[in-house]
């Protein structure tokens, strides 16, 4: 099976968010601002599709149009991934703040597996 270079940009776009989501996210659990590291990642996103896919499709005149094209791809499984990364790499575990929650309903119902002690609020 052979992809169109259309598809072969658009999926070398959403691995370099993903690489540099998984980045931010192991970042942003040892410094505080290191989900910044991904931003910065993405100015070369243009090298990475180069390097991977070696040609451009043709509604991209050249190499520095990548960074516009490839933004919001590339936007969405960053913030995706960073988020994921982070929350699993710092343990994360929900809070009930209220008996009358989503989450509070669903845990006394028995259909989620989280526990959830009430926090009075106020």
């Amino acid at each position: 099976m052979k992809l169109a270079i259309e598809h072969k940009f658009s999926l070398t776009v959403y691995l370099w968010g993903t690489i540099t989501g998984i980045i931010s996210g192991l970042a942003a659990t040892k410094v505080e601002y290191g989900w910044l590291l991904g931003i910065a990642m993405y100015f070369v996103v243009d090298r990475f599709v180069m390097a991977v896919i070696k040609e451009l499709p043709p509604e991209i005149p050249e190499q520095r149009a990548v960074l516009k094209k490839a933004f919001w791809g590339w936007l969405l499984f960053w913030l995706y991934f960073t988020m994921l990364t982070y929350s699993i790499m710092i343990q994360f575990t929900p809070q009930c703040y209220s008996n009358q929650s989503l989450l509070y309903q669903m845990v006394t119902s028995g259909n989620a597996t989280v526990p959830c002690n009430v926090t009075p609020v106020g």
